[in-house]
């Protein structure tokens, strides 16, 4: 593949038509002039649906048009996305798939219960596709609700290797609609992913280009001068809140970019629900429709009690499926905001076809916290003077690389030290070997569940938390775990190293044990200073957040920087299956591990 110009350097370069100048507002000051073209003024085709008990599927090359700019792809039956696969409750299911590239390649399930062989993670469930060959998955239809399927194969994803499922349940849906559509975010690049990957490891910070100035400091808009002084001693970028950014991606709705406005039509009054994907690669959302009010009725597939909200933060892997209810004769405007600012996915939802409504600029992107190092005050705080707070605690000022010394017989180093003292301290014991791959460790990390994601902080209107979610229908398993592990999320951001408990995934790694059928309390610690999506396959998990018997259940979770989030999971699915950060670069950097469950004897059913 020929490598193109990276996105800055094109809009550069772009002409600025009478179309493209009035999507000026929502554009990044960097990333102006925007692109050539206008918005399409009819509404978009709906995705292809393949659905039955016997459904056929083929992995292509293919190239893409997006906001008219053309670019290599991977494809599912000629479509980026692939097809919506559209099944039912109970029913049994054969998948041929079909791989005509001439490397090997995969398509695993996400968020579906099936035997382990059928997962598609190649060396841990499968060996994968092999090239011009094909695979049959069969298994059974366990459950309902919005999913989707990617591969698992390199870098495939970021290439379009991926679409929705949806799967109606066996009786009623407790849901009430009268329509619905799929939202199906991604983000899209012209640029491979393999130089993306290569960029990312020379330079993390690279592709950031809202990083502070001097005008920012002059108009009060970003850190004081104390502040940046304390932070660049410490060698820490607040603004480093996403590896890829609006620089190189343009990010989509059903394939379709902002300008292309891919529109759904409605009929005023009716119940609309919308099944969110985030089948992105790199790219926390932010979703909300101005003027609309967004009823959350599901999450990760599972049903939860209606929640109103205005504004949904949605992790790399989650879906969310919400009700909305358009009374007026007009246009809403669906905003999937990137985490960082630097762009939107952009969507258009209308009586009918033709019509637009006003796209709201980018808000100003957010500025990690010392919340973010996990350095939150005793009071949950960890605003400007957080800094001077943990210094007077510890008796001396901050402190980088400080070796902490043997816990659990490892040595453990910091890059947020606070002077010579212990992590023990803190009630923060971690067993982390010395490695370059940990670069920091939260010196207080807290449950922040309850608390709106980065950047969501002050945006004057209702914002979903996980503690907001409510399972519909009793827990399946109510018994109290019988053991607790932690895990702990560990990078280095300057060298684009990423890990689980310091180490990243390497053939010689043992799994993460698991006894079949028991019932185990997993904590996820974020040592670092960006958001995780953790995703478990093969499972569901139940979110500890105080729900006790109807805590809300996901497969996917989004953990907030130096924050903590626990999870009860019963290891009800035999073999081995994959676990890790769905930031698809981070895994490729070596946030992965293998979660092996095993019967009593020893032996995986």
């Amino acid at each position: 593949m020929n490598q193109p110009l990276d996105r800055r350097q094109w809009l550069r370069g772009a002409t600025l038509g009478a179309g493209a100048a009035a999507f000026a507002a929502w554009m990044p000051a960097w990333a102006q002039p925007v692109s050539e073209g206008s918005a399409s003024p009819g509404s978009a085709p709906a995705l292809p649906v393949v659905t039955g008990e016997d459904i056929r599927l083929r992995i292509a090359r293919q190239s893409v048009r997006v906001d008219g700019r053309s670019a290599h792809a991977i494809g599912i039956n000629g479509t980026v996305p692939g097809p919506l696969i559209r099944l039912r409750e109970g029913q049994p299911l054969r998948l041929h798939v079909e791989n005509a590239l001439d490397s090997w390649s995969s398509i695993h399930w996400h968020g579906l219960l099936l035997p382990s062989q059928y997962d598609g993670v190649p060396g841990v469930s499968f060996p994968g596709i092999a090239p011009h060959s094909s695979f049959l998955y069969e298994f059974p239809i366990r459950q309902a609700g919005t999913y989707w399927y990617h591969s698992h194969s390199g870098f495939q994803e970021q290439l379009g290797l991926h679409g929705p499922i949806v799967i109606d349940p066996a009786g009623t849906d407790p849901v009430g609609f009268d329509r619905e559509h799929v939202i199906f975010l991604s983000d899209q690049s012209a640029i491979s992913p393999d130089t993306l990957f290569r960029r990312m490891k020379r330079d993390p910070g690279g592709l950031n280009f809202q990083k502070q100035t001097l005008g920012g400091l002059l108009a009060g808009h970003d850190q004081s001068l104390a502040e940046r002084l304390k932070w660049g001693g410490m060698r820490m970028d607040p603004t480093d809140v996403a590896d890829a950014t609006g620089a190189v991606y343009t990010y989509t709705v059903n394939g379709y970019g902002p300008l292309d406005n891919w529109t759904a039509l409605f009929r005023p009054g009716e119940r609309v629900r919308l099944r969110i994907v985030n089948g992105s690669s790199m790219t926390t959302f932010n979703v909300r429709i101005p003027g609309l009010a967004m009823m959350v009725v599901q999450a990760d597939g599972q049903n939860v009690r209606p929640v109103e909200t205005d504004e949904v933060q949605i992790g790399v892997a989650e879906t969310y499926d919400v009700v909305v209810t358009p009374t007026e004769d007009r246009a809403y405007t669906l905003v999937g905001e990137s985490v960082d600012r630097s762009g939107l996915a952009r969507a258009t939802l209308a009586p009918r076809a033709g019509m637009v409504a006003p796209i709201p600029p980018l808000r100003p992107r957010p500025l990690a916290t010392m919340a973010d190092m996990g350095m939150a005050m005793p009071d949950g705080g960890g605003g400007k003077d957080a800094m001077a707070g943990m210094a007077d605690m510890a008796g001396g000022g901050m402190a980088t690389g400080t070796d902490h010394g043997d816990h659990g017989g490892h040595r453990v180093s910091s890059g947020m030290a606070m002077g010579a003292m212990s992590m023990r301290d803190f009630g923060h014991a971690p067993d982390i070997r010395k490695s370059p791959g940990v670069a920091t460790i939260a010196p207080m990390p807290r449950d922040r569940t309850g608390m709106p994601g980065q950047g969501l902080e002050h945006v004057g209107h209702r914002v979903l938390v996980y503690t907001d979610l409510v399972a519909l229908e009793r827990n399946p398993d109510l018994r109290a775990p019988s053991r607790s592990i932690d895990v702990h999320l560990t990078g280095n951001m300057e060298r684009f190293m990423w890990s689980f408990d310091g180490e990243a995934m390497s053939d010689r790694m043992e799994p993460i044990p698991f006894t079949e059928g028991e019932r185990v309390r997993v904590t996820l610690i974020n040592d670092t200073m960006m958001a995780h999506p953790i995703h478990l396959h093969g499972h569901f998990f139940e979110l500890v957040t105080g729900h006790g018997d109807h805590a809300p259940r996901k497969h996917s979770v989004l953990v907030a920087p130096g924050g903590r989030v626990r999870f009860d999971l019963t290891a009800d699915a035999p073999g081995d299956w994959a676990f890790h950060c769905h930031l698809l670069y981070h895994m490729a950097a070596g946030m992965m591990r293998i979660v092996s469950v095993r019967s009593p004897q020893g032996v995986s059913a």
